[in-house]
């Protein structure tokens, strides 16, 4: 079935891809703005421990639901499932995940539309084009619909291609353009003045600001966040690893990657805030709050890159291709999910089921459009505060209580003959049976 389906043709090859899944604006915008609002270099070090110890054993319980399904995200679940209220069950979770896919995206491509729109301002301005340049920045229904649709086109075609040569082909020539572009950018930014304040607030830990409970919930829900959990995602591109891979070791190179960029990407933007405030664009308010938040990206950045004369324009322009390309890695896994649920289970040809489905994420971002002001942070708030949680909780309820241990083993024993006897398997089962429902639970409940 792998063959007919399609899989991931080298080790390579799926890393960059599930990396470039998890690296998306959660990583480069979300995890610096997390980090700046959460006591800086206290949110990075209990992130990067949160993310090793409970989002990689709930990461590495959907790619062993997938791998052992060579399916669909519901019809993977209802693989394992014995009894009829458990593939009932599966059907709920599985295609659960599907629209939480589809809603994420829904809004993502939006706001990654506007990241391509800032890429073509400093653009039009080197060619003196001053009217476009003002146009692609200025909110309104048709530029944001304009970018939307340019952006869910290329998620469309790159899914169009399949597996090998859609989703794996353009990831290997997306993700290394973006970790060089990364590095680039931070050995420009950490030149500045005012850049070494930034370094200091990011890398230098309040250690007193540890164990508040509002920053251990930030970086837990930024932690599942920013590795896909709970959308499907990571079932689908399990299903597509070969069955000689080592399952363990390819979960733990696509989590420190992804820990890895997002880090780099902190040490980009927490300097360049501080570089920003330096040349007396106001950051943080009288109580050290972001003033703009989310925005940030938006109403801070693009001051800075003002701020830094004609080579700004060059550093601006590289930035939101950067934010574009890491948008781009994203959406194309989030696009997977709905498409391989409708060719597998109700015979879709894949091109015609990713224009469609691609077709109807883009109609539910032009109604967001036309009601930005209350839809944009409603879909997300439905989607990732609640949906991916819940979802992401359910999958490791299912690997820990009703799947067949012994299956269990069986399959991450398959290009890994010696996991039984390793710290892994020891720890595992039982992280994904208690730990990690709860550490997901907790996340929910706080944001309720």
């Amino acid at each position: 079935m792998a063959s007919s389906r399609g899989e991931f043709s080298s080790r390579l090859g799926f890393i960059l891809a599930a990396a470039g899944s998890a690296v998306g604006l959660g990583n480069i915008w979300g995890f610096p703005t997390q980090t700046a609002t959460n006591g800086g270099a206290a949110f990075v070090l209990v992130y990067l421990i949160l993310a090793f110890c409970l989002a990689y054993p709930a990461f590495m319980a959907e790619l062993v639901i997938g791998r052992y399904g060579q399916a669909n995200a519901v019809t993977s679940m209802q693989k394992m499932s014995r009894h009829m209220w458990q593939k009932r069950f599966a059907f709920i979770v599985g295609f659960g995940g599907v629209i939480c896919a589809g809603l994420i995206l829904s809004f993502y491509g939006i706001i990654a539309g506007w990241m391509m729109s800032y890429a073509v301002e400093p653009a039009a301005n080197l060619l003196g084009m001053q009217s476009v340049s003002d146009w692609v920045i200025t909110q309104g229904h048709v530029r944001n619909i304009l970018f939307a649709a340019v952006f869910m086109f290329l998620t469309i075609f790159i899914i169009r291609k399949g597996v090998e040569q859609g989703i794996e082909k353009w990831s290997k020539r997306l993700m290394p353009a973006l970790i060089g572009l990364l590095i680039l950018l931070i050995l420009y930014v950490i030149t500045l003045d005012g850049a070494t304040d930034g370094l200091r607030a990011y890398l230098q830990p309040d250690m007193s600001r540890v164990f508040e409970p509002d920053l251990l919930i930030s970086a837990l829900g930024q932690a599942f966040f920013s590795l896909s959990l709970g959308t499907s995602v990571m079932v689908i591109y399990g299903s597509y690893i070969s069955k000689k891979e080592n399952l363990v070791k390819l979960g733990a190179q696509v989590t420190l990657i992804d820990v890895t960029i997002a880090f780099m990407a902190g040490l980009l933007i927490i300097p360049a805030m501080y570089v920003a405030q330096h040349q007396g664009v106001q950051i943080f308010a009288a109580d050290g709050s972001l003033i703009s938040g989310p925005s940030m990206v938006f109403a801070v950045l693009p001051s800075l890159f003002e701020g830094m004369g004609a080579i700004g324009l060059f550093v601006g322009f590289a930035f939101f291709v950067l934010m574009s390309i890491a948008a781009l890695t994203s959406s194309i896994s989030m696009l997977e999910g709905p498409v391989s649920y409708a060719v597998e289970r109700h015979n879709l040809e894949r091109k015609k089921a990713t224009t469609l489905i691609g077709l109807i994420i883009f109609a539910m971002s032009v109604v967001i459009i036309f009601n930005l002001d209350f839809m944009l942070d409603l879909v997300a708030m439905i989607a990732t505060e609640y949906g991916q949680p819940i979802i992401a909780m359910l999958c490791c309820v299912f690997v820990g209580w009703i799947w067949n241990r012994n299956d269990m083993l069986a399959e991450i024993k398959q290009g890994n003959p010696e996991v039984e006897s390793s710290l892994f398997w020891k720890v595992w089962p039982w992280y994904t049976k208690f730990v990690c429902p709860a550490a997901i639970l907790m996340v929910f409940i706080h944001s309720l």
